[in-house]
Parts: C-alpha cells; sequence; structure tokens
C-alpha cells in the first residue's frame, strides 16, 4: 500500500486548570449539614457580610453570575434551616457559598473529539467551512463532561480555533420536559417492568406527556393504594429514574461555544458523559438534526444515550431502548438507508456491527461486519465516530487495539447501498502515536469520535493518549485509493 501522507496541524488542545465550574458540595450526613448550618446561623450580620465578602472578592471574576449560583446551592440545604426567623439574602448566599465547592472540567484531560459542521455557515469565506468541535473532558474523580470549540477551515485546508474562553457554564435544566409515551413504555418492558402498575401510571398519560403530568399521575396511584407494596415502589422508582434519564438543556444565546458545558445530570451518568459522537443527520427533506451517541457511567455499569439539537443551544437528552443497545461505540450513519436508519455498534467489545431502525431511538437485530484482521486491531476494534458518505463508499474510520494495549486509527469502506459488505480495509494503520504523542494518561493511543469531509480533505481531530487532543487532515483520494487497492 503506497504511504498516506498524514498532516498533523500546529493545534494542541491541553487541559487547562482554570476553566471552573461551581457545584454543590453537600456531605451526605444529615448532622454534618444542620451543624454547618448552625455555625453561619451563629453569625452576627457584620460578620456574615464580611465573609460573604471576602468570598465574592476572591471567587467572584471567575464566574459569570456566583450570586445565582451560591442562591441555588443554599436552596438544596434550605430545608434542613432549624430556625423559623427569616435570613437576609446575605446569609443565604453566606450558606450557599459552605455548601459549594469549584470543579476544575478538564484538569486531567480533553480528549476524544468529535467535529461537525457548524449550523450557522453565515459570513464564511468561499470555500471555507466553520466546525463544531466536542470534546470529552475529564477533572477530579474521572467525571466526565462535554465541552465544545469553534473554529474555521479555509480554503486552503488551514485550521483556526476561535479564541477559548476562561468562563464556563452549565445550562438550564428545563424542570418540565416532555417525553414519548410509545418509548417509554418500550425502555420499561425491556427493563422488566410490564405489569398492572406500569399500566395504572401510564393510561392516564397522553402520547406527549409532561414531567408534571408524569408526577400527577403517580400521585394519583400513590393516593389509590393502601398500602403501598414493595412491588409498586419498586415500579414507581423505575419510572422515576427513568424520567430523570431523559432531560432537556438549554444554554443563553449569547454565550460562546467554548463557554457551553454538558456536566453529568442524571443518575445513571453520575460518573461521566463519555465519548460523545455527534453527527449532522439529514433527512430527505432537507431538514437537519444533530445527534450524538454517548456513554453513560455512574461508576458501576455503562448506558449508551442520545443526545438530540439543531442549534448547539437546546439538548434533550434521551434513553436508547432495543435489545442492541448496550457496550460502547455506537455511530449513526448521517442519513437514512433504503429509508431506515443505520448504526454501527460494537456488541461484543471485540468486533464492529451494523443495525438498521425505523426509529434512531431503538434499535436491535446487529449484524457483524468487521472482526480484527491484522496484529494491531487483534485485541478489539471499533469506530471513530460515523461514516461519511464518499462516491466510493461509505468511509468508516476505525480504531484497533493491538499488543502493549496500543490504539491505532484504521479505515475501512462499505458499500453505499449494502453498509453490510464491506469493500476494503487498511492493512496497516492510518495513524499512530508517535513521539511525545505516547505520553499520557494512558500511553500510547490515538482515538477519535468523528471526522469531516471540508472538500477533498478528510479533517480528523483525534486525541492523543486520553490527556489531549490534536488535529490531522489527509487526502480523501489517496486514503479511497488505498482502501480500494487493499
Amino acid at each position: 500500500m503506497k504511504p498516506i501522507r498524514i498532516r498533523r496541524h500546529d493545534l494542541t488542545l491541553l487541559p487547562e486548570c482554570t476553566r471552573v465550574i461551581i457545584r454543590p458540595f453537600i456531605p451526605s450526613e444529615t448532622q454534618r449539614v444542620t451543624t454547618i448550618i448552625g455555625r453561619a446561623l451563629a453569625l452576627t450580620e457584620e460578620e456574615v457580610a464580611r465573609e460573604l465578602r471576602g468570598v465574592c472578592q476572591e471567587f467572584d471574576d471567575r464566574h459569570f453570575d456566583i450570586e445565582s449560583l451560591l442562591q441555588a446551592h443554599f436552596e438544596k440545604v434550605q430545608h434542613h434551616v432549624f430556625t423559623q426567623r427569616a435570613l437576609s439574602h446575605e446569609r443565604q448566599l453566606l450558606i450557599g457559598a459552605l455548601f459549594s465547592g469549584e470543579y476544575a472540567l478538564e484538569s486531567a484531560a480533553i480528549f476524544n473529539p468529535s467535529i461537525v459542521p457548524h449550523p450557522d455557515q453565515s459570513g464564511v469565506p468561499d470555500g471555507a467551512l466553520r466546525f463544531v468541535m466536542s470534546l470529552r473532558a475529564t477533572g477530579e474523580g474521572h467525571i466526565s463532561s462535554i465541552e465544545f470549540r469553534a473554529g474555521l477551515i479555509d480554503a486552503d485546508g488551514n485550521i483556526m480555533l476561535e479564541p477559548v474562553s476562561r468562563f464556563v457554564t452549565v445550562p438550564e435544566i428545563i424542570l418540565n420536559p416532555s417525553y414519548s409515551k410509545k418509548r417509554f413504555i418500550t425502555k420499561l418492558r425491556e427493563m422488566g417492568f410490564n405489569d398492572a402498575d406500569v399500566v395504572i401510571v401510564m393510561a392516564p398519560l397522553a402520547e406527549s406527556f409532561t414531567r408534571s403530568e408524569l408526577n400527577q399521575s403517580f400521585n394519583l396511584v400513590l393516593r389509590g393504594s393502601h398500602p403501598v407494596s414493595r412491588d409498586l415502589r419498586r415500579t414507581l422508582e423505575c419510572l422515576q429514574w427513568l424520567a430523570d434519564s431523559n432531560y432537556e438543556l438549554i444554554f443563553p444565546e449569547e454565550l460562546a461555544m467554548s463557554e457551553r458545558i454538558i456536566f453529568p445530570v442524571s443518575s445513571n451518568e453520575t460518573n461521566g458523559i463519555e465519548d460523545a459522537r455527534f453527527v449532522r443527520f439529514t433527512e430527505a427533506d432537507g431538514s437537519v438534526m444533530y445527534y450524538a451517541t454517548y456513554t453513560a457511567y455512574n461508576g458501576r455499569v455503562i448506558l449508551p444515550q442520545l443526545i438530540e439539537t439543531e442549534d448547539f443551544l437546546h439538548f434533550r437528552i434521551l434513553t436508547l431502548n432495543g435489545s442492541a443497545v448496550q457496550n460502547k461505540g455506537m455511530a449513526l450513519f448521517p442519513r437514512r438507508i433504503g429509508g431506515r436508519y443505520a448504526m454501527l455498534s460494537r456488541q461484543d467489545d471485540e468486533n464492529l456491527f451494523i443495525m438498521f431502525s425505523s426509529s434512531p431511538h431503538h434499535w436491535t437485530d446487529p449484524q457483524l461486519i468487521l472482526r480484527p484482521a491484522e496484529m494491531w486491531e487483534s485485541v478489539k476494534i471499533g469506530n471513530c465516530g460515523s461514516p461519511i458518505e464518499t462516491e466510493a463508499g461509505w468511509l468508516v474510520i476505525t480504531h484497533g487495539v493491538g499488543p502493549m494495549r496500543k490504539y491505532c486509527i484504521g479505515a475501512a469502506l462499505l458499500d453505499l447501498e449494502d453498509p453490510t459488505h464491506v469493500i476494503g480495509r487498511l492493512s496497516a494503520p492510518l495513524l499512530s502515536a508517535e513521539g511525545q504523542e505516547r505520553e499520557g494518561y494512558v500511553p500510547n493511543v490515538v482515538y477519535s469520535c468523528g471526522s469531516l469531509l471540508h472538500g477533498r480533505e478528510l479533517i480528523l481531530p483525534f486525541a492523543v493518549s486520553d490527556r489531549a487532543s490534536a488535529i490531522a487532515s489527509l487526502s480523501l483520494d489517496d486514503l479511497l485509493a488505498a482502501l480500494l487497492d487493499a
């Protein structure tokens, strides 16, 4: 195979410890919470004002609106306040500060990028492309979240990133999101809940219902059940968990792309939102939706989930359904094939599969398409993001794990009309860690969650040893020639 020239751009995204958010920092023991509150209640108003002034002087310039965050954290512990007298606004903020802490989102790593065209291409020069890059940011406790960057690829293939803000902001959580009754019931059945209790709760609800309507149904069932059986309580807890796992987020329009952060919200992702694979999906009528699959991790088990957004401001987070929703590395094709959605997946932590569905939310019947074939991928293979449509076939950027747990990036080509048919695959790695790229949190790793085409160039952002991210580009024509000759 003729060597493919890889251009490594002079861009490296390194972890930045100064990008912090304020998180709740609340002890699990009620006695400790009340003891801390008691110390704040014992202060005079003058002492409260002095202590709060010190907090604001030290932390105010690190956050957009520190007061609203401290107020929100006070409200999380307000029910523990054991005095009937009204508290001053300053005392509430100080109590909020006692139950708050900064979290450096990317202090450990910023890696596993994916890249898609920006939804706003206005004002872009001829031959250029504005893009959005998603990144996995990891901080203390190895908790992962999703960060974003925006940039421009010019007509000559040069890549420029927009300046990165020192501020980051978590979105507003929409308190009364809507749900699909059909998808909700399907997921409950998969989880083994198909009994009369589920029917009683779900029956009064419309095909699209809100969280408040679900809560009303909960309350009606509880009021009508005396005593509440253990099975009913377990069913209601499962319904609550499922509702919490499907939520909506919204960012203010004025926030720069680098200031938006999706931090874990639901109980199934308390230890991280991992490896988001974004894709710009186009329907037959030309409408566009950005989807991303990601892995939710709670410290014990993983759960593949789905993100939907049209503008990178309003996001819907959804559970995926079906017997094939398991393991990591699900990647959606950018359009329907033969009227059906298509998805790459890894069912067995070793091989690459494909599956088809009438819905992007429900997946069954995976078909094996690629097994490890070369020594550099002999431990396992997977995808590096959604397939890319070319005139020669679906281009799939892959990753392979070989001796010494070394990760390399490869490529395969699938038939456009029947992507279960593999046209070709590279016998040698396309990209491997070189020099200082080998050093990091997990050594000897290159990895990507998505690439895109710009003209006849493949733009390939990639992670460097689970610590930082870089960007490479290469000729699509050279890559297709190598795949067709393989």
